[in-house]
This record gives structure tokens, sequence and C-alpha cells, in this order.
């Protein structure tokens, strides 16, 4: 699956209907962010059981404020309806890979309890 951008009204039910989303909050402004955008698209033509998506943090302010965004690229992850992981800068496929890895094997279910 390739990756989708993602509009306010979108995020909650991404992350509660999906098992594991990662989230690229983005600007078309900021060069890291053009850096990283292939290494997520191509993580995420890896991964299609997982839901990649791309949020224009200058078209949707409102949610980049409460997932309280202050720099670009942050990548998060949400896994079973938690957000697990939420780091700004753009990483190496390399690191995106090992991160993905990680997720997919973070039982959240033993953090709840």
């Amino acid at each position: 699956m390739a990756t989708r951008a993602v509009t306010s009204a979108e995020f909650e039910q991404l992350v509660n209907d999906n098992d594991l989303v990662l989230f690229d909050f983005w600007a078309t402004w900021c060069g890291p962010c053009k850096a990283f955008g292939p290494v997520f698209e191509a993580a995420s033509e890896a991964n299609p059981d997982i839901v990649f998506a791309k949020v224009d943090i200058d078209q949707n302010q409102d949610l980049a404020a409460a997932a309280g965004i202050s720099a670009v690229p942050t990548l998060m992850i949400a896994k079973k309806g938690q957000i697990v992981f939420k780091q700004a800068g753009a990483l190496r496929a390399s690191d995106l890979d090992d991160l993905i890895a990680q997720a997919k094997k973070l039982d959240v279910t033993a953090q709840q309890a």
C-alpha cells in the first residue's frame, strides 16, 4: 500500500481502526521532509500490511497542534489505538526499517496492564 494523505477528520479513525499506522508530519517548504519522503514511500511499498499516512502540517494546523508537532518531519506511530512513538527528524531507510520491526513486535496489551 502506498502512502496516503490524511486530514484532521481522518486521523482518529485511522488510529482506532488499524493495528499499525505510521504518520509522517511534513511540510512542502521543509528540506529534510523532501529527503525523508521517498524513504517513507519505499517503506510503505515494502510493508503493505501497515497504513502509511502523510499529514501536511500547513493544511492540517489543528491536527499538528493537537499532536504536539513542533518540528518537521516528525514520525508518529500508532498501534492498536495508542500512540507508541513520536520523534522529529528524518530517518535513514535502515533506521525506519528497524523502527517498523520494533513496532510490529511491540505488545501494547502488556503495557495497558
